[in-house]
């Protein structure tokens, strides 16, 4: 792969950029080496954050970074439940999320009574059994469609891996016999839409310590991968692979 050819970057956050409150020095000191010279971009699935969220923690390690240079399955979501009227939900999903669909979607109701459209699974970091009881209950009804931000089964922290949304969704699929029709996030393409619009895809490099998330991205995007070993991937799951990572780094203060 020609690293000087690429214009764009697309960094995962967690496991890539930092683990969990822990900066990746060596990655973060690639981004700051080339945030005047290359467009940087920072992707996310993990939903129990906004976008602010992601600026003031970015900005925190010392990379200045402003809403638009962050993508997450929030977008891509919120535009969908407005171009299909999904204006009456039930969100599984915390506080944050929550308000973030209020901003973006003002006239959104959210309801699991008879009026409930669709029951929307997040990263829900303030999961009741209240919570599941209710959504479980929707989707009894076959009429109420069932839509997830993406499908993670465990969010990387410092202390260790911890049960995400796509673990949520075997619960679900237990309890209800159901699975969401439609997963945001990675690895569908469409959550890199913003930045293929503008670089063509040889100009475009998926930067990530995921297998199942980033690197298959990557692949369903048609661009390059860089594989680092700072998060959930280990060095030993390259035998595995059918197709390599077009490069495989501790993290980019190699480069």
């Amino acid at each position: 792969m020609d690293i000087g050819g690429k214009k764009c970057f697309v960094f995962d956050l967690d496991g890539t950029v930092y683990l969990g409150d822990r900066p990746i020095r060596g990655t973060i000191d690639f981004i700051k080496r080339n945030l005047a010279r290359r467009e940087i971009v920072f992707l996310t699935n993990n939903t129990s954050k906004n976008l602010d969220d992601y600026v003031k923690k970015l900005a925190g390690f010392g990379i200045a970074a402003g809403r638009e240079k962050i993508l997450s399955p929030l977008l891509p979501l919120a535009d969908y439940l407005q171009e299909h009227g999904l204006r009456r939900i039930y969100p599984v999903g915390n506080a944050s999320f929550r308000a973030y669909l209020k901003e973006r979607f003002p006239e959104i109701e959210f309801t699991a009574g008879e009026a409930c459209q669709a029951v929307v699974l997040a990263y829900d970091t303030e999961l009741t059994y209240e919570k599941l009881a209710e959504s479980c209950l929707a989707l009894q009804r076959p009429r109420v469609r069932f839509l997830a931000t993406h499908p993670d089964l465990v969010c990387p922290s410092a202390q260790g891996p911890l049960p995400d949304a796509g673990s949520f969704m075997k619960l679900y699929e237990a309890a209800t016999g159901r699975r969401p029709e439609t997963i945001f996030g990675k690895p569908d393409p469409l959550i890199l839409a913003p930045v293929l619009k503008r670089f063509s895809r040889e100009e475009t490099v998926m930067v990530g310590d995921r297998l199942t998330t980033d690197k298959l991205l990557a692949e369903n995007a048609g661009i390059d991968f860089i594989l680092v070993l700072s998060g959930e991937a280990k060095r030993e799951d390259l035998a595995k692979l059918s197709r390599p990572p077009a490069l495989v780094l501790d993290d980019l203060g190699a480069l």
